[in-house]
């Protein structure tokens, strides 16, 4: 699955990137998120509870962050297994660019399952992600533009 989006967002580049690393921001825009904890350097190590379909999974995973451009975007490629349900793979390249006083985020995301998740079927499967992936950057606007008003 590919996806492809852009986000206009309320907030300086400056903040937006801030909230890229910032472990507590991403905790609460990951939809389902349990725990995380880590550092952009090291990588970020995750428990994420989802439904897709009939098969509810807690997935424990890691995320780690390269071609980091500091202020203009980087790669997060994450790897979650979700014990006799499978494993999710996935990715997105984020670029922020100025636009006026705020910003403009741009996201390429590829996602991939394996196991049952998989004999799900590609379509219910392609939804649950773009679904994931909007609800992940929608969270992440509205904390940004909540951060920005002050």
């Amino acid at each position: 699955m590919k996806l492809s989006e852009e986000r206009s967002i309320a907030a300086p580049p400056e903040m937006v990137w801030a909230g890229i690393l910032d472990a507590e921001v991403l905790k609460a825009c990951i939809p389902g998120c349990q725990e995380l904890t880590g550092t952009p350097e090291d990588g970020f190590e995750a428990t994420v509870v989802q439904k897709v379909g009939p098969v509810k999974a807690t997935f424990k995973g890691a995320v780690q962050l390269s071609d980091i451009e500091p202020g203009v975007g980087c790669r997060l490629d994450g790897e979650g297994k979700g014990g006799a349900a499978g494993f999710a793979k996935g990715g997105a390249t984020v670029r922020l660019t100025p636009e006026g006083e705020g910003t403009l985020l741009t996201y390429d995301v590829d996602a991939s399952v394996g196991g049952k998740l998989a004999q799900l079927g590609s379509r219910l499967i392609d939804s649950f992600a773009r679904k994931l992936a909007d609800k992940f950057f929608e969270n992440f606007q509205s904390v940004m533009e909540e951060r920005a008003q002050g």
